[in-house]
C-alpha cells in the first residue's frame, strides 16, 4: 500500500538515521571531543555572536533572614541585557559554589524564586518542584537565576514564553526568524550562560568559580546541558527532564520551536553530546511518566553517554536519577546524588 502521509516517512527517517559524528572508538576520544565541540558551536550559530562590554549593573538589593538578594543585569551581546538575581546566604566564611538555575518553559524565572505571579505558577512552584533557588540554597549552593531569552521579563508574557510569533506585538519575530539569520534560541541561551559566568567571577568574589554548577528544568535543563557541552568552566551540571533521544522528544513529539537546531540529528543525538561534558560531572534527571521526554529515550541517551564517560576514563562522573512521576524536578532525590558526586 502506498503511503501518502509525509509524517510517516519523516518518522521512518528519524528512526533510521545514524549520527555522522557518533564516536566509534577509532580515534582519540579527546580529539573527537574537540571536533564535536567545534561542530556544535557552528550548529548553534555561536560564531555569529560577538563579545562586548558587559556593562554590569546592580539594580536592586534586599535582605531576608536567610539571604541577601541582589538583582543585576549585564550586556550579553551588544544591545541585549539579561535580568539576573543572586541569593547570597548569610554567614559565608569561605568560598561558596555557585549554582546557576535555569527556569523551564514557563512564565518566567519568578517561579524559580518561589514567586507566583500568574495562574498556574503555584502548581509549578510546589507540585512540580520548580522553586529552584530554594533547593540550591538548602543544599549549600549560592543560587543565581537568569531570565532566559523569550521568557518572562526577557520576551515572554503572562500567557507564557514568547518563542512563537506574536502578530499583535510590535516585534513580530519568533525564534524561527533566528534560524534564517543562522542563529538559534538554544545557542543564544548558551551564550548568555557563558557571559553570566564571566560577570559572576568579576563581581562576586565570594563565589568559588573553580566549581561552577549549573542546573535547569525542562527548557532550562536543555540550556544547562548545551552550556556544559561547550563551557568547560562548568564543572557539574544537572539537567532535569531534558536529556532524551531526539526521536523520543523534539522529533517525535510536539515541542516549542526554541528546542530546535537545524541539522543537529545528522551529526549527534543527545547521548552523543553528553560525551562533550566528560570528564566533568553530569547528573541527568528524568520522569518515568514524562510524556514530553519519553523514558525510553532518556534511558537510551544515558546508555550512550555512560559509554562515552567510560571512554573518557571517568564512569563515576555520570548518573541518571529517575523519578516515579512525570515532568517535574525531583529535588530531594536529585540533589542527594548530585551532592555526593561534587562533594
Amino acid at each position: 500500500m502506498r503511503n501518502h502521509n509525509p509524517k510517516v516517512n519523516y518518522m521512518r527517517l528519524a528512526e533510521s538515521i545514524v549520527p555522522e559524528m557518533r564516536y566509534d572508538g577509532k580515534e582519540d576520544f579527546f580529539a573527537w571531543q574537540k571536533r564535536s565541540k567545534d561542530k556544535l558551536c557552528e550548529l548553534l550559530g555561536l560564531p555569529l555572536i560577538k563579545k562586548c562590554n558587559p556593562d554590569f549593573l546592580i539594580e536592586d538589593e534586599k535582605e531576608t533572614e536567610e539571604y541577601k538578594e541582589v538583582h543585576f543585569s549585564f550586556q550579553s551581546e551588544e544591545g541585549y541585557y539579561p535580568i539576573c538575581v543572586i541569593r547570597i546566604p548569610h554567614g559565608i566564611t569561605d568560598k561558596i559554589k555557585p549554582m546557576i538555575c535555569l527556569q523551564g518553559h514557563s512564565t518566567g524565572m519568578h517561579i524559580s524564586l518561589g514567586i507566583s505571579k500568574y495562574p498556574g505558577d503555584d502548581a509549578l512552584i510546589g507540585r512540580d518542584e520548580q522553586y529552584l533557588a530554594k533547593y540550591a540554597l538548602d543544599n549549600g549552593y549560592c543560587p543565581i537565576l537568569m531570565e532566559q531569552r523569550f521568557m518572562g521579563e526577557c520576551g515572554g508574557t503572562e500567557k507564557g514564553p514568547g518563542c512563537h510569533t506574536d502578530w499583535s506585538a510590535e516585534y513580530k519575530m519568533s525564534v524561527l526568524s533566528y534560524l534564517a539569520l543562522g542563529r538559534t534560541a538554544i545557542g543564544e541561551r548558551v551564550w548568555d550562560v557563558s557571559r553570566l559566568i564571566d560577570v559572576l567571577g568579576e563581581n562576586f568574589p565570594f563565589l568559588d568559580m573553580d566549581n561552577v554548577c549549573v542546573m535547569g528544568h525542562s527548557g532550562g535543563g536543555t540550556a544547562a546541558f548545551y552550556s556544559a557541552c561547550l563551557d568547560e568552566r562548568i564543572k557539574a551540571v544537572m539537567p532535569s527532564c531534558a536529556v532524551c533521544t531526539f526521536r523520543h522528544s523534539i522529533i517525535g513529539l510536539k515541542h516549542c520551536p526554541c528546542n530546535y537546531i537545524e541539522g543537529i540529528a545528522r551529526y549527534f543525538d543527545m547521548g552523543d553530546l553528553a560525551g562533550l561534558i566528560a570528564p566533568r560531572k553530569l547528573v541527568a534527571v528524568s520522569g518515568q511518566l514524562d510524556f514530553g521526554f519519553l523514558i525510553e529515550g532518556a534511558e537510551e541517551s544515558m546508555k550512550i553517554a555512560t559509554k562515552l564517560y567510560e571512554y573518557a576514563g571517568c564512569p563515576e562522573n555520570i548518573a541518571h536519577v529517575v523519578g516515579e512521576h512525570g515532568h517535574k524536578f525531583y529535588a530531594e532525590k536529585s540533589y542527594k546524588v548530585f551532592n555526593e558526586m561534587v562533594k
